[in-house]
């Protein structure tokens, strides 16, 4: 008889501690509920209805410039593609405006953003433009077509930055986007030895800022025994590997995309990517951003088959051959100078003509039709073993 007498004693002390959580549970609870079924004031209510007059307006005000965008072109008449259509020195023109135009809150990056993807999707009323880019989705390569471009595009992800040049040259792609140096690792050298040989024209660039992510299935760092990365991401990263995975194996592939694509299919394997690519192939981010260097950018160029005319504030890309004698680099070089012309960029590479032979790529500021630059022009011929035009195009922006 005692021991029944306890057992109900035992079950009734049980039960007291889910009571007491709900009793307890019970005013916040309501509270809650209280304060969700309070109304919002009349203030909060007049400034949301401003809002949504706000949204109507910018809602009609985009399909009237769709509108206008089809008109426009409908006047040029009928054209061949999308890539007819299509006028970088114009958006540029559209974006600096934009840009002058802001006085906040929102920031010149994003309200360019968002500028470019209407633009993009008044441009896709005719055609998508199809984007060749290094991939396979998930890349670097591919977050610049979309800041350049927007998202109303086809994109065409390719195995290699050769594929890139020839797809755009044989018209199968209407451009294409490589990249062409790094701000802490240089010169992307495959990129510049295809100008060599490629009839393409550069007629655009793009500044990313790149954030690398530590990436893997499990998300657990101590499961990892090897890293696979792009190498120019390796260098990029170099000194937080050696602190933090100095025993990883690390393998080199050629693109992070392709890293995230290989590490998704191991526990111990990881990628070293942009955070798009853990999104595109299901990973987990265990650290990052990991760069080295917080001001890591990586510059892109914009291939096509053509050049495009001034758009006010221009980048010329050059190739020289020069001629060996004595003072030839400064014979080349010295019209820019008596010109007033700033030169950004110079790089030597073996010229593919002969042994020794070196062929210099130029970036100077200002178009290839301004007075200053011709003049430059006709003097350089004087000095160089021959003298192409890569490409003038419009100033990277935001």
């Amino acid at each position: 008889m005692s021991s029944n007498k306890k057992t109900p004693a035992k079950k009734q002390a049980t039960k007291k501690v889910p009571a007491a959580t709900s009793k307890a549970a019970k005013p916040a609870k309501a509270a809650a509920t209280a304060a969700q079924a309070t109304p919002a004031s009349p203030d909060l209510l007049a400034l949301r209805e401003r809002i949504d007059g706000i949204d109507r307006h910018i809602q009609q005000l985009i399909a009237e410039r769709a509108q206008f965008a089809n008109q426009v072109g409908k006047a040029k008449g009928k054209l061949a593609a999308a890539v007819d259509y299509y006028r970088p020195e114009r958006e540029a023109q559209v974006l600096r405006r934009v840009v002058d135009r802001n006085d906040g809150p929102l920031n010149d990056e994003v309200l360019v953003r968002l500028f470019r993807e209407i633009m993009s999707a008044c441009l896709a009323q005719q055609e998508p433009l199809k984007i060749g880019y290094l991939g396979p989705e998930g890349t670097h390569s591919q977050q610049a077509v979309y800041k350049h471009f927007g998202h109303s595009i086809h994109g065409l992800p390719l195995s290699s930055i050769e594929e890139v040049f020839q797809e755009v040259e044989a018209g199968h792609a209407d451009f294409g986007v490589v990249p062409v140096e790094n701000s802490t690792q240089g010169t992307i050298q495959s990129t510049l030895d295809m100008f060599l040989t490629s009839n393409v024209k550069i007629c655009g660039e793009v500044e990313l800022r790149v954030h690398q992510h530590l990436l893997s299935r499990s998300g657990r760092m101590e499961d990892i025994e090897r890293v696979y990365s792009h190498p120019q991401s390796f260098a990029q990263c170099k000194a937080w590997l050696r602190q933090y995975l100095p025993k990883a194996e690390k393998i080199a592939v050629g693109s992070n995309a392709e890293a995230a694509r290989r590490a998704r299919n191991a526990d111990d394997a990881a990628a070293i990517a942009g955070i798009s690519a853990a999104n595109v192939y299901g990973l987990k981010s265990i650290a990052g951003p990991i760069e080295d260097r917080p001001d890591n950018t990586t510059r892109f160029l914009v291939l096509g088959r053509e050049l495009f005319p001034t758009s006010g504030n221009d980048r010329t890309s050059l190739l020289v051959f020069i001629k060996d004698q004595p003072g030839a680099l400064h014979h080349v070089l010295a019209p820019f100078a008596r010109h007033g012309l700033s030169m950004n960029r110079i790089e030597s590479r073996p010229g593919h003509t002969g042994l020794w032979q070196y062929a210099f790529f130029i970036d100077v500021g200002g178009h290839v039709d301004d007075e200053a630059m011709r003049r430059a022009l006709d003097e350089l011929d004087e000095y160089a073993q021959e003298v192409k035009v890569l490409g003038s195009y419009p100033v990277a922006i935001a």
